[in-house]
């Protein structure tokens, strides 16, 4: 059984193309992935990117994904000490790089940019590695 935390980017792919994770997975995520990705399907929204009742549909979607959501203290501390070492202002995806450390084998994001900036502190996998 692999774990791996995945990112808002990657969730909002999964729901864009339905993907149906493996049972032989666990799916993690920080807490803060519920507010990332209702702010990023309302600014498609917004934006006119997606319609309002197709983003509606994906919250939904997401909303009925195993994925476990974690946010205790020693994911919050341990996401601050990334930050600080990384030189990042925010501690967001600090979370779902603490939470990898953490819990999980892999990180899955698709940021190219971001995969290659902490690979020296989790390891990555591709999108595919879910199904």
């Amino acid at each position: 059984m692999s774990r791996f935390v995945v990112d808002v980017s990657t969730v909002l792919r999964m729901a864009e193309q339905r993907t149906v994770v493996s049972g032989s997975h666990v799916v993690l995520a920080p807490t803060l992935l519920r507010s990332q990705t209702l702010s990023a399907l309302h600014e498609r929204v917004h934006t006119g990117q997606l319609p309002a009742d197709e983003a509606r549909a994906r919250l939904e979607w997401i909303w009925r994904q195993p994925i476990r959501l974690l946010g205790d203290a020693v994911l919050r501390r341990r996401a601050w000490d990334i930050a600080e070492r990384m030189g990042w202002a925010d501690t967001y995806t600090a979370e779902y790089v603490a939470l990898t450390q953490l819990q999980a084998d892999a990180f899955v994001t698709l940021d190219a940019v971001l995969a290659h900036d902490i690979r020296e502190l989790v390891p990555t996998a591709p999108f595919d590695a879910l199904s």
